[in-house]
């Protein structure tokens, strides 16, 4: 007998590692922000696509605030925390199993990752803002569009393809 409480948790503990690798292993520092551009949301894209908003939510979050701890940018970490969750969440509420159902459903799948890119660049913009003023803040914009539309550009043939594998895990 399987639970699928204990399934659930396990997923989202290894999705929370692999975002904290991902936002670790390639960063191009941005020098005005101290901050740095990563690939920790592919795998928050990905999560959110395969597994909905509360896996998202939590990879996101405290993935990429564990990676931000660990490289340095600890005085990112609680706007990485909240940014980076909401990008999770409403990347899986909008869109969760993209795949599935047809053109429609691929459609807001898309339009969800952009909605969720603009939660993550609008929340680092008001973060540096608030950490460095807005005006240096301006600099982030580009860097965090960059990242997030390289991101979705490599989530999405990622999430298709892994959508196709069986997966108990997926139902």
């Amino acid at each position: 007998m399987r639970d699928k409480r204990v399934e659930r948790l396990v997923l989202t503990a290894v999705m929370i590692g692999l975002t904290t690798v991902a936002t670790m292993v390639i960063t191009i520092p941005v020098v005005g922000t101290q901050g740095f551009v990563n690939f920790g949301d592919v795998v928050i894209f990905v999560t959110s696509i395969l597994f909905g908003p509360h896996v998202g939510l939590l990879a996101g979050g405290l993935g990429s605030s564990l990676g931000d701890i660990l490289l340095g940018y600890a005085h990112w970490a609680p706007y990485t925390l909240v940014i980076k969750g909401l990008e999770g969440l409403v990347a899986g509420w909008l869109s969760y199993r993209m795949f599935s159902g047809g053109g429609i459903k691929c459609i807001r799948g898309v339009l969800g990752l952009i909605a969720a890119s603009f939660v993550m660049i609008a929340g680092y913009y008001v973060g540096g803002g608030i950490l460095f003023g807005f005006t240096v803040s301006l600099l982030s914009i580009p860097q965090n569009a960059f990242q997030v539309l390289l991101s979705a550009a490599i989530a999405i043939p990622l999430a298709l393809a892994l959508s196709k594998v069986k997966m108990d895990i997926l139902k």
